[in-house]
């Protein structure tokens, strides 16, 4: 096994390695005058296992040529075969045409790292699960489910109540429903949802919240926050229902447009996200907690040089029943 990593989270690439006892390949990746980028590895990978890990968070475009161009030299290089971690999918927002005349990138991006030489996928929250589908290799979508699980645990302690009656995951849309619900099941707790609309792109207005809050611990959970307006909003909504307190659970942390200011001038306690994309708060940001993946992708890449179930994995993060531990 070869575990090699490109510019965008090399801290969070360091830590999967540790877990899997192995270190980065050193590698030259440097840039043209002109922005080309350039990639030289500076160790045999040939007939090797070999994994690239790249999240293709900001600057998009630059991390998303510089994983394929690290997949075509390790083709190239004649290695056995080629697994493209991207603990965070760029592009995968635009999973379906939202109007006439627009494109399906997610589907292109599937398409160029198939190309490019990626014989499997390993990323995590896919923001559509319907993504998978889109690549004619194998794609292993992960889950933080388990991480923030604990996290909660540890955060709500002495809060929730055993029976779980008194604490609420919520969904900030519709789509969203069973990522809740499966939030909820860990902790026998209720879901809800905000209805909202969008007047303009980027802009939100919150209309109401199905389900019950009141009197209850508020959990907000989903993928991605972008610009954040969102989740304040929905924070606000959630709190004028009479909730005790709104947290949020955020796997992608892609905070754009003054996204932390807004966190910290919110109603919300905290927002824990991933270092699924490297930390993007400046350091007076109080609100906002990050909790590391590197361990979960470890075990994954372990079990995929391995040959062992992937799903075994997820199937003890479906059974993780934390309240009753």
């Amino acid at each position: 096994m070869k575990i090699l990593s490109g510019n965008s989270n090399l801290a969070l690439a360091e830590e999967i390695a540790e877990h899997c006892f192995s270190e980065i390949v050193p590698s030259n990746i440097s840039t043209f005058a002109d922005g080309e980028c350039s990639v030289e590895f500076l160790e045999n990978v040939r007939g090797e296992d070999v994994f690239i890990i790249q999240p293709t968070s900001e600057p998009v475009n630059n991390s998303l040529m510089e994983l394929m161009i690290m997949i075509d030299a390790a083709k190239r290089s004649s290695a056995k075969r080629i697994t493209a971690v991207m603990p965070y999918f760029g592009y995968a927002r635009q999973d379906r045409k939202s109007a006439s005349r627009t494109p399906i990138s997610a589907k292109l991006v599937a398409n160029l790292l198939t190309t490019a030489g990626a014989d499997r996928i390993l990323t995590m929250d896919l923001h559509a699960g319907q993504i998978q589908g889109f690549f004619d290799i194998p794609v292993d979508d992960l889950t933080s489910r388990i991480v923030f699980g604990k996290h909660i645990k540890r955060k709500l302690n002495g809060l929730i109540k055993e029976s779980g009656e008194n604490i609420v995951f919520v969904s900030p849309d519709a789509g969203g429903t069973v990522r809740a619900r499966k939030f909820a099941d860990m902790f026998n707790g209720d879901i809800a949802i905000v209805d909202k609309r969008r007047p303009i792109a980027g802009v939100s207005e919150v209309m109401n919240i199905i389900g019950e809050v009141e009197d209850k611990h508020a959990v907000l959970v989903d993928d991605i926050i972008d610009s954040g307006g969102t989740l304040v909003n929905a924070a606000n909504a959630i709190m004028n229902a009479g909730a005790l307190s709104v947290r949020a659970y955020i796997t992608h942390g892609v905070l754009t447009n003054g996204a932390c200011k807004k966190i910290e001038d919110s109603v919300l306690e905290e927002l824990v996200i991933t270092d699924s994309i490297k930390d993007r708060c400046p350091h007076d940001c109080k609100k906002i907690e990050q909790v590391s993946v590197g361990k979960l992708f470890g075990e994954a890449i372990r079990r995929i040089t391995n040959e062992e179930s992937v799903s075994s994995l997820f199937t003890r993060f479906s059974n993780f029943k934390v309240a009753k531990e």
